[in-house]
């Protein structure tokens, strides 16, 4: 495989529970405390905590009719994807919608409008059912509120390939830049999955932590003592653009996107493949892609999920592929695991992280899992000169991405 033509990102947007906007959320993941909190909307729930995006108004942050026309994941996808396109330095209104296309990850879609809307069907009949009930709680719709918002006309939709569905997103739209089926691509993910259904399934699996008593210790990702993960909500938007059409336009390159790997454990619904191959493979076809080798990757912002499984797999796979000299991160310890956004917040973290040469740190990391051969960042963020940085996403189904990113 020759190296692909790296793709420049030259705008962000972060909606997260460490705050509204990209600056709020890198200085809540560097201070390293976690957003996980008690949620009364989660009152008599198995688990009732969770990290969910404070302050968001969608009739001040949106618009007016927001709150009766977009379910919150869509809220969450405008907030950021307006943030990135600013930060890119363009205006929708002068620009060729024709050229622009929308790519969106999301798992889940709109389903706090689907358990409101099916309890009022069931209390007080089909009549109080919102005739915007299905353009509301589709997929696609983070995708298609996106392109109204910003006036873009060119290909449009969403990847849904479970917790990996943002970093798919991005690999994707780098594929569409360098095929010239557009110009401008923005991309990323959104997921708001904090409903009482969802988290009572994902309890149900086992899959989230039971530290009830200490929400804000739940998440612990690599730590010895780490029982599953804290369900999140948020979004991440990147700008991407060809790197020459970029640079042309006076643009700030913020990082490159210079390689995409994805692959299928084909193994099993929700446990990784022990031997994480596929995942290897994943890597792999993103360093070849990048033309990196593995020595070269300074920084991995990992799945780190802090359940027993992932990380014990994605920690030795890792090992693999790099080696121990890259400094290793999971920005999930203070964000939660926010599902199919999560891939695409992340992968706006390993831009900052590469930006500013510094790597955040992974909370709540008391006493690394012995098995955990990696160099995993912990207590405070790390000052680190950094060329090029791999941002891993796995997802149920055996999904698996992998994105590599070199400095401008």
């Amino acid at each position: 495989m020759r190296p692909a033509a790296p793709v420049a990102v030259t705008g962000l947007g972060l909606v997260t529970a460490a705050g509204i906007g990209t600056e709020a959320t890198w200085d809540g993941v560097c201070a390293g405390v976690s957003a996980a909190a008690r949620n009364p909307a989660l009152d008599g729930l198995p688990v009732d905590i969770s990290c969910t995006v404070p302050g968001l108004d969608p009739a001040r942050h949106v618009g007016r009719r927001s709150i009766l026309m977009h379910d919150r994941f869509t809220q969450l996808a405008i907030v950021a994807a307006r943030e990135a396109v600013a930060d890119a330095g363009l205006d929708p209104r002068h620009w060729d919608g024709a050229r622009v296309g929308v790519v969106v990850g999301c798992g889940l879609g709109g389903v706090s409008t689907w358990e409101e809307q099916h309890r009022r069907m069931l209390e007080h009949g089909p009549g109080k059912v919102s005739a915007l009930l299905v353009p509301m709680l589709v997929p696609n719709m983070a995708a298609g509120n996106l392109a109204i918002d910003l006036g873009a006309t060119g290909p449009n939709f969403v990847t849904a390939t479970a917790c990996s569905s943002g970093a798919t997103a991005l690999g994707t739209a780098a594929q569409l830049l360098r095929e010239d089926a557009c110009d401008i691509v923005v991309a990323g993910g959104a997921e708001a999955g904090v409903s009482p259904l969802m988290v009572t399934g994902f309890a149900q699996m086992g899959a989230l932590s039971r530290r009830l008593g200490e929400p804000a210790a739940a998440s612990r990702p690599f730590d010895a003592d780490r029982d599953g993960f804290v369900i999140g909500e948020g979004s991440g938007i990147l700008v991407l653009e060809r790197e020459a059409d970029a640079r042309a336009r006076g643009a700030r390159v913020r990082s490159l996107l210079a390689g995409y790997g994805a692959s299928a454990d084909a193994h099993h619904l929700t446990a990784p493949e022990p031997e994480g191959r596929a995942v290897l493979a994943a890597v792999r076809t993103a360093l070849r892609q990048a033309g990196a080798a593995p020595g070269d990757i300074g920084h991995v912002n990992a799945h780190g999920t802090s359940t027993r499984l992932n990380d014990a797999v994605e920690a030795a796979t890792l090992r693999r592929a790099l080696g121990d000299g890259a400094a290793v991160t999971s920005t999930k310890g203070v964000l939660g695991h926010t599902l199919g956004a999560a891939g695409a917040i992340e992968a706006a973290l390993t831009v900052l992280a590469l930006e500013r040469s510094l790597v955040p740190p992974t909370a709540n990391l008391e006493r690394l899992d012995p098995g955990v051969e990696l160099d995993v960042v912990a207590g405070a963020p790390r000052k680190a000169s950094i060329d090029a940085a791999l941002s891993t996403s796995f997802g149920f189904g055996g999904q698996n991405a992998a994105l590599v990113f070199r400095a401008a």
